[in-house]
């Protein structure tokens, strides 16, 4: 009904037709321009992808654009991940060496990649794991390669990355097969990783374009060496983003893949090889967990490290080594809440998604449904939900039909726990059990009645387990939610505007989404990064417009100004930082990136502290709304730090002090004060992406 009453549509104009008159006149000269158009109408698909034989190049000349997934509708792309699965299903047992300064290095096999999909049929393939003696040889090249790396002009840096998109376009098929056999990663699942993996390649060779007057007034240097150490549930993307964001800024880098994900690192470090990369500013040195990785993460010529993992695990590196500069994306307990006022079918297809793609093996992934009291009432959509959930395929990965596929890992404690276990006040909507005797392999599992405050509303359970809990109001469920110590991601699913103006400014996440799944962030729509204990450091977004100028150091060429920089201040303020920023402009879809204000800045100073920094950082903090505590010793701020967010120093941190901001989780910014309001407000301010379908049914809902 809506097309046929479209303003252009004969039968909008039927009933007002006569012989001669404007709207017959209108309808005429529409069918007369078709007749003249039928020489040049198109008559084939408009979906033309062909992975079979396409050829993906890209030009710096452009702006950027995300690359498209695969389209899994057509036939020549179903004949393609055919013979993917066939090749890599059938992969031979091989060994995996080390390669530190271009030559591979094979000190030992000790390494043992499985197949999640077939356990038992012991090592898929073998790897070489770094000794101390590697260790050395891959931090002392790394450290001699970098001023040569970090002396190439940007552009140049810029041509290597697009260059790695390209490569990483013509190997989509190789990286899909290797996830799936290193990760149990269904098809569609680590395709569109290959594709955000070619986005962050395009999109981090841009990223000193739109700073080019921030690098004429400023001093940029690497921080160095980057030890990049990506995590095994996107073995893909999240460490093709880490490694290119670090070679972009200038820095070399020590690739450690996750164990369970070494055969896909090796893929990948080959392709960005291939793509130009110098074999000595990467550095492919897989290591064991132990004595030989801590001297890794710990040796002072490591100048920075990015981690995407645990929450323990960044506490422990900054436990061994409390100076360490570390950029880290951790832990998350992700929530969707469903309004009453919400569209349900368009609901439970998002939950269901979020809380069960990839196995529910995702940072993002929506571990806990709050349900308003009206929707958690309503027997049509629990059965809705639990046939949903039930209805998914459960399987081997190397079975193109399964959409549940098995776990990298066998259970955790807590994991299995969630998965076996009720406490109380809980029962099974749809109780998960284990298939095929694989303890990697269980069946979507959903259980009703989690209490806030209990083990699984505060527990990180990284599998196929959805917890539903209750809540009165919206304003109930949104302090339930904001409840968790973590702040990656949450969800919202209403159709009512006041609802969503509401959930916007009240939710405690980095990554917020309204009326769509959790999961599934794309570079420069949605950059991705929590806040709270979801992230460690400067808290800028991975495919973000901050991440690459983050891992360097801007040190102004002038001398400061007070003058100068509350002037800038106030212009990037106005102009940019209190705007809501959405530059994919998609219609139905708005993706608004915007800076949130912490609420309260520490500031540690010292006698020498120049006079004109304390003022910059005051006026900064006045202008973005921020009020400011300021100290003169170390001791003093530890004792502040349970009243802050955050630590801008002025003059050198402790080790106590140190330390004691770890505990407590409150980041210490060192970098050096600028006058530019580019560079310096950033500091001062939360990341936030919000996406929000905006269309129902085909038609575009108007926001006012």
């Amino acid at each position: 009904m809506d097309e046929n009453t479209a303003d252009e549509n004969f039968l909008h104009d039927l009933f007002d037709l006569e012989v001669g008159n404007s709207v017959w006149n209108r309808q005429k000269q529409f069918f007369l321009d078709a007749v003249d158009r039928h020489d040049v109408v198109q008559v084939g698909p408009n979906r033309l992808q062909n992975r079979l034989d396409e050829a993906i190049t890209f030009d710096a000349a452009v702006p950027f654009e995300n690359e498209a997934d695969t389209d899994f509708s057509l036939p020549e792309n179903r004949e393609w991940i055919k013979g993917v699965v066939e090749k890599w299903s059938n992969y031979e047992v091989k060994t995996i060496p080390l390669q530190i300064n271009g030559a591979p290095l094979s000190p030992n096999q000790n390494g043992q990649g499985i197949d999640p999909s077939r356990p038992d049929d012991g090592p898929a393939y073998t790897y070489a794991q770094a000794t101390p003696a590697e260790i050395e040889l891959a931090i002392s090249t790394a450290v001699s390669a970098q001023a040569d790396w970090g002396a190439w002009p940007i552009s140049q840096r810029k041509a290597i990355l697009l260059q790695a998109a390209e490569e990483l376009a013509k190997n989509r098929g190789d990286l899909i097969g290797a996830a799936m056999l290193d990760g149990g990663k269904a098809v569609d699942q680590a395709d569109v990783e290959v594709t955000e993996a070619i986005d962050f390649a395009n999109y981090y060779a841009r990223s000193f374009d739109t700073l080019q007057d921030q690098l004429k007034t400023h001093d940029y240097k690497p921080f160095g060496t980057v030890l990049v150490t990506p995590p095994w549930n996107f073995p893909i993307a999240i460490p093709c983003g880490g490694v290119l964001s670090a070679l972009m800024a200038g820095n070399t880098v020590i690739f450690k893949p996750a164990p369970e994900a070494t055969l896909v690192g090796w893929e990948l470090a080959k392709t960005l090889w291939s793509a130009g990369v110098p074999q000595t500013a990467l550095q492919f040195v897989p290591t064991t967990d132990d004595e030989v990785g801590k001297s890794l993460v710990t040796d002072d010529r490591i100048d920075a490290v990015i981690l995407t993992g645990g929450y323990e695990t960044a506490k422990m590196f900054l436990d061994w080594k409390p100076e360490l500069r570390l950029l880290a994306e951790t832990s998350g307990k992700n929530s969707l809440i469903i309004s009453s006022m919400a569209d349900q079918d368009l609901a439970i297809k998002d939950l269901v998604y979020s809380a069960f793609g990839h196995n529910g093996q995702k940072c993002s992934a929506s571990s806990l449904a709050i349900l308003l009291d009206e929707v958690y009432e309503s027997e049509a959509f629990m059965r809705q939900l639990k046939d949903a959930a039930a209805s998914l395929t459960v399987g081997s990965a190397w079975d193109t039909s399964s959409k549940v596929t098995p776990m990298v890992q066998e259970p955790s404690p807590d994991l299995l726990r969630a998965l076996t276990t009720l406490d109380e006040g809980e029962s099974w909507l749809l109780e998960p059990k284990m298939v095929d005797n694989n303890p990697r392999l269980w069946t979507p599992g959903i259980k009703l009645g989690v209490q806030p405050g209990s083990f699984y509303h505060k527990t990180e359970c990284f599998g196929p387990v959805l917890g539903i809990m209750r809540a009165e109001s919206l304003t109930q469920a949104i302090e339930i939610v904001n409840q968790s110590d973590f702040g990656l991601t949450s969800g919202f699913h209403s159709l009512d505007d006041r609802e969503i103006a509401i959930w916007r400014e009240s939710i405690e996440a980095g990554n917020a989404y309204i009326n769509r799944g959790t999961t599934g962030a794309i570079v420069e729509r949605q950059p991705f990064g929590g806040w709270k204990k979801s992230v460690f450091g400067n808290g800028a977004k991975a495919g973000g417009p901050n991440y690459v100028a983050g891992l360097g150091t801007w040190t102004p060429k002038a001398v400061l100004d007070t003058k100068i920089g509350t002037k800038s201040y106030k212009q990037w303020w106005r102009s940019y930082f209190s705007q809501e920023h959405d530059p994919s402009g998609l219609m139905g879809e708005s993706n608004d990136f915007r800076y949130v204000p912490i609420k309260r800045l520490g500031v540690l100073a010292s006698p020498e502290t120049p006079k004109v920094e304390l003022e910059l950082v005051q006026t900064a903090a006045s202008i973005a709304g921020i009020s400011l505590i300021v100290v003169y010793s170390p001791e003093e701020m530890i004792a502040q730090l349970p009243n802050i967010e955050r630590v801008r120093a002025l003059s050198q941190p402790n080790e106590a002090l140190l330390r004691a901001a770890h505990e407590q989780h409150v980041p210490l910014v060192q970098d050096p004060i600028s006058a530019d309001g580019r560079l310096e407000l950033r500091l001062y301010l939360r990341e936030q992406a919000i996406s929000e379908t905006q269309h129902r049914y085909g038609n575009l809902i108007q926001k006012p």
